[in-house]
């Protein structure tokens, strides 16, 4: 039904406009910073990079998933230039983590996106119930969830630099770290080289966090909040991949500022679609899970974001004691 539809045609004149706009509006930042001068109007321009570069990564993003041009080999090179070299992280990296994440979405040990670490998404990494701050911040991690993604944009460039220069493989090692060192050191050497100390690290900070904010945001409403897959369970890929996902409703601008991902389902289910056709697919997904008898998950922004913060609360004050009455937990997470 899709291919007979024509929506997994490419789309070669929406990218290239993209990227041509895309590197016209960092130039135009560039050419700001410096008419601006020592002025912490540069901090207008800092909040103006980070929109950029989270659409750039978007960008990134679709040409990792093969929906940019029919060669392999051209998508990687275009990844490679957008994520290394024009956003200064690994597309190595990111093509590991998130094609293990599209695989087994929200599965245990299967999907890196609900590991355990600074947030607890799930009980099987708890060995005995947290004490002291940890307990305190397990309890509220849902509510502290936005404000630890200002430190999601420092923790993304780490990620991929210590992926990059580790023992690991990486599929064009030498080429990932050129882009990324010569992105990063100019990037730097610019912002402390051009505006007084205090400023430039202003600057990184406000645009690192909010990027890594703008990220976060993006990408937190897909799948935090949806069903969690036990580890050993195995469901067939309709379901793995529409039972775990959610969308996002909205119009154009929706579309925009989430850079097509708000359509989380039908590019769970065709990941090589081009961004544009994702709308256009939408009724055909949702009338064929009806039909079958598959729950499809579509709510607002904001909807979503209560969802998500609920959900890692309750999962951070079972943390308390993971063999607790989850009616009391229910009660609890309700005051």
């Amino acid at each position: 039904m899709v291919q007979a539809a024509g929506l997994m045609r490419r789309r070669y004149a929406y990218y290239w406009t993209r990227f041509v706009v895309l590197t016209l509006l960092l130039v135009g930042l560039g050419v700001a910073a410096f008419a601006i001068g020592h002025s912490w109007w540069q901090m207008a321009v800092a909040a103006g990079l980070a929109f950029v570069l989270g659409q750039v990564m978007f960008l990134g993003h679709d040409a990792a998933h093969r929906q940019i041009f029919k060669s392999g080999r051209w998508n990687d090179w275009a990844s490679l230039v957008i994520a290394n070299l024009y956003a200064g992280m690994s597309y190595g990296w990111w093509q590991h983590k998130h094609s293990r994440h599209h695989a087994k979405p929200n599965q245990i040990a299967a999907d890196p996106d609900v590991k355990s670490g600074v947030l607890l998404f799930h009980h099987d990494d708890v060995v005995e119930p947290p004490r002291g701050a940890v307990a305190w911040f397990r309890a509220r991690q849902g509510w502290l969830f936005f404000p630890l993604l200002l430190l999601e944009g420092l923790n993304l460039h780490i990620s991929g630099v210590k992926t990059i220069f580790g023992k690991g493989e990486v599929k064009r090692r030498p080429v990932e770290i050129a882009f990324v060192t010569l992105r990063l050191g100019a990037y730097l050497g610019l912002v402390f080289g051009f505006l007084p100390l205090g400023m430039a690290f202003a600057f990184l900070g406000v645009q690192m966090g909010l990027f890594g904010l703008y990220m976060g945001a993006v990408f937190a409403p897909n799948h935090k909040g949806m069903p969690i897959v036990p580890r050993d369970a195995r469901v067939d890929f309709l379901r793995r991949q529409v039972l775990m996902s959610r969308n996002v409703r909205g119009g154009r601008f929706t579309d925009l500022m989430m850079g097509g991902l708000n359509y989380q389902v039908e590019h769970h289910l065709f990941p090589s679609m081009a961004r544009p056709h994702l709308r256009r697919v939408q009724p055909i997904v949702r009338e064929f899970c009806a039909k079958h008898g598959v729950s499809y998950t579509e709510t607002t922004v904001l909807q979503s974001y209560a969802i998500v913060i609920k959900h890692l609360n309750k999962v951070g004050l079972g943390a308390r004691d993971p063999f607790q009455c989850p009616l009391t937990l229910e009660l609890r997470s309700a005051r």
